[in-house]
């Protein structure tokens, strides 16, 4: 029977909560860019009306670190796709081939943020917002991780749903070493794609490992290689061992290699442009197995998996907010200050001995003491 003669409004309606004032463009970092691509089908033709949406940070030359308007941008960016019917998938990306994000902006943390709480804390409830933006987005959210996924940058990528990784990427955490923790995400994400121990020594060690070694453990749906000999062949990341043996007991698959061999390869690595084609080929396949599923159906699986990481990343996120405010004006203030003076001082971290005796000698914690432990400008 024909309902015609039901009153319906059919003016499409427009539910975007942002516009484009937390959005920047390619020429003019530090910023967030937003920009919808659209779909592929495996012979290369677009498909007319459907899109993903590239959520980029753009921050290179500072290893696409996120400032606090980066953190709106990338908000608005995984809300405004949600809302957007035409979107399949988000792309969550960097600018560049040596990071996709380090974290936060240190020489923003250190010469604003330090030393100032309360601001931190308003900070933090943006932080916040991002990574709930990511696991409350209402399309599959996928990491295109172009470099390495460091610090901050991990804990964010952690949130999202897939990781397709450049085999030059490099995965850690840096808190525990700089003046803080991983519990932007990481000490509650990791746990479930790696065994406790794992997630435990990759939360607090500082280690960086290899794309490759976190394929290895199950941390990473694709990894793939970006870098090209004379001859125009693809070459694996040089600086890692990718053959499967046992070395010592141990299995060294995805371990970086030592001396002479790994300068070598780190020297090929630093001067050879990396190429995308066979990152984006992978990233649009993905893209493509999303677009000819039901897009519903596709949304429930996926929030039905995240409410696993969103259990205990909901549990913890307020008062990590609370600890991480305070934490600025101790020991994140130190560890800051250091990394944002390294050219200065030739060091990158406090001097953690001298911290430590401090401590046990009860000593007030001033100016005095933190000049203790900083390192000094180097002589001219």
């Amino acid at each position: 029977m024909a309902l015609e003669w039901l009153p319906r409004d059919y003016e499409k309606k427009d539910h975007m909560l942002w516009g484009d004032e937390h959005f920047g463009s390619m020429d003019n970092p530090p910023c967030v860019v937003y920009e919808k691509k659209p779909i592929v089908d495996p012979k290369g033709n677009t498909v007319e009306g459907l899109y993903s949406a590239w959520v980029w940070l753009n921050n290179p030359q500072q290893y696409n670190s996120y400032t606090t308007e980066m953190v709106k941008g990338v908000i608005a960016g995984m809300t405004n796709a949600a809302a957007d019917s035409s979107v399949v998938a988000v792309v969550f990306t960097g600018v560049g081939d040596r990071a996709w994000c380090t974290g936060g902006n240190t020489k923003e943390y250190a010469e604003y943020y330090s030393g100032r709480p309360t601001e931190y804390a308003l900070y933090m409830d943006l932080f916040n917002g991002m990574v709930d933006s990511i696991l409350d987005c209402k399309k599959p959210v996928i990491c295109r991780a172009n470099g390495m996924r460091v610090a901050g940058g991990q804990e964010i990528g952690g949130a999202c749903d897939l990781l397709i990784s450049s085999d030059t990427a490099v995965y850690g955490q840096a808190g525990p070493r700089h003046g803080s923790a991983p519990v932007g995400g990481s000490s509650d994400f990791l746990p479930w794609a790696l065994n406790m121990e794992d997630a435990m020594w990759n939360c607090i060690s500082c280690e960086l490992w290899s794309a490759y070694k976190m394929y290895r453990k199950g941390y990473i749906s694709k990894v793939v290689p970006v870098l090209k000999d004379e001859k125009g062949n693809w070459v694996r990341n040089p600086q890692v061992i990718t053959e499967d043996f046992v070395h010592d007991g141990e299995l060294v698959y995805g371990e970086f290699k030592t001396g002479d061999e790994l300068k070598e390869a780190r020297n090929f690595v630093y001067n050879t442009p990396a190429d995308f084609e066979l990152l984006d080929a992978e990233v649009n396949k993905v893209l493509w197995t999303f677009t000819n599923l039901f897009p519903n159906c596709l949304q429930m699986s996926i929030d039905s998996v995240r409410a696993k990481k969103k259990f205990f990343w909901d549990q913890g996120k307020l008062y990590y907010r609370h600890w991480l405010a305070a934490n600025m004006s101790s020991e994140a203030f130190l560890g800051f200050h250091a990394f944002n003076t390294k050219r200065i001082t030739g060091k990158d971290t406090i001097d953690f001995i001298r911290y430590r005796q401090l401590l046990d000698e009860a000593r007030l914690v001033n100016d005095d003491f933190m000049a203790e432990v900083l390192a000094k400008p180097q002589q001219e």
